[in-house]
């Protein structure tokens, strides 16, 4: 059971769901007296030694060698997609509320679906798709201050 929990996409995805929860609420407790870009950082150092380790200590280092030129050119830019939403995540953070900022930023969600039907040629059900209003719908509900 706990194998295949392991290998469940599910599992992990609802993982970082909870853990991307806790990232909003101690972020925004954090960023306080703080600024943004600084608090960013000290995040971002944090993730690159914990990240680090984790190669490292699992023998998994080597394969930074295996990395192909396209896969590294993509791999940096999306370290630079996550380098602005951070600083932006951040910025929003310490100037609104955590349960406005949070589920605004998960518009994410619908601009992944938009984009990986468009540019990966995915294809989404319309039940996937009513989901997926239902969330825009809702983060910008819950973002309305009325």
């Amino acid at each position: 059971m706990l194998g295949t929990l392991l290998q469940s996409w599910r599992f992990w995805a609802l993982l970082s769901a909870g853990f991307a929860a806790l990232t909003a609420i101690l972020a925004k407790v954090g960023v306080t007296g703080v600024n943004p870009d600084v608090a960013t950082f000290v995040r971002t150092v944090v993730i690159l030694a914990l990240t680090g380790a984790i190669l490292f200590a699992s023998g998994q280092a080597p394969g930074l060698g295996t990395l192909s030129a396209r896969s590294t050119g993509f791999l940096v830019a999306s370290g630079l997609a996550t380098g602005a939403s951070w600083l932006c995540y951040f910025r929003a953070l310490a100037l609104g509320d955590a349960a406005r900022v949070a589920p605004l930023d998960k518009l994410s969600v619908v601009l992944v679906a938009i984009l990986g039907v468009t540019l990966l040629g995915e294809t989404l059900t319309l039940p996937n798709w009513i989901g997926v209003a239902l969330i825009a719908a809702g983060a910008v509900l819950v973002a309305y201050r009325g």
